[in-house]
């Protein structure tokens, strides 16, 4: 869908969002996929910029912010305007950085659904892609006991939606292969500090793009 003005400062653009397959394990997850995920409401600068790099460090420049009060009365929760600049933000709340497991067992044992809750605002492309990644986190939920494959399933998620909605996002198949390779690098250094053995063929491209439509005009 294509961005609309929100503000002076902001772009809204509604990203799809579809359930995906589960790639990873029996086990890893206790109820995956138990909220099926449609879209993710996201507000960006006018000054977008999708050249920034993916790195495995937590990316400033996001933050879920809160519709409304709910959500303060059972999430972790400080100013939005504390991480995301330009968007014109004022006292909205929103989920702490330090949040994502919290709201991850929260949102399931509540059954709330995230997209009535939560929208996210991403200053750059390192911040939507670890906010469509956690956005993956908050519709399947696991005990995180195994952590580089609970992870893996998240970072294949990202990138299907990631291609999924490449038009909106501004981002050519070539943005999106340099995207994959950073996340490919993420994970295996999880697998490795696990002492496990990772086959990049997790996420290959094509496995990946296949997990949803294209999510292009037809």
């Amino acid at each position: 869908m294509p961005a609309t003005p929100t503000s002076f400062a902001a772009l809204r653009t509604e990203l799809r969002t579809p359930p995906v397959a589960c790639i990873v394990p029996d086990g890893v997850f206790d109820a995956f996929g138990w909220c099926a995920s449609d879209t993710l409401e996201w507000r960006r600068p006018a000054t977008w910029s999708a050249d920034t790099d993916v790195t495995a460090d937590n990316p400033p420049g996001m933050a879920f912010v809160f519709r409304g009060p709910h959500a303060r009365s059972f999430l972790p929760h400080e100013l939005a305007r504390l991480h995301v600049h330009g968007l014109g933000l004022g006292d909205e709340w929103a989920l702490a950085p330090y949040g994502i497991d919290d709201a991850t067992d929260e949102l399931y044992e509540r059954r709330a659904r995230p997209g009535e809750l939560l929208w996210l605002a991403a200053a750059h492309l390192g911040a939507l892609v670890w906010g469509l990644h956690d956005w993956a986190h908050f519709h399947s939920h696991g005990p995180f006991v195994e952590r580089a494959w609970t992870e893996l399933q998240c970072d294949a998620t990202a990138l299907a939606w990631l291609w999924n909605n490449r038009a909106a996002v501004g981002l050519g198949e070539g943005g999106w292969e340099r995207v994959r390779g950073s996340v490919l690098g993420v994970a295996a250094g999880r697998f490795a500090d696990e002492g496990k053995r990772f086959d990049s063929a997790w996420l290959a491209a094509d496995r990946v793009r296949g997990l949803v439509g294209d999510g292009q005009p037809r």
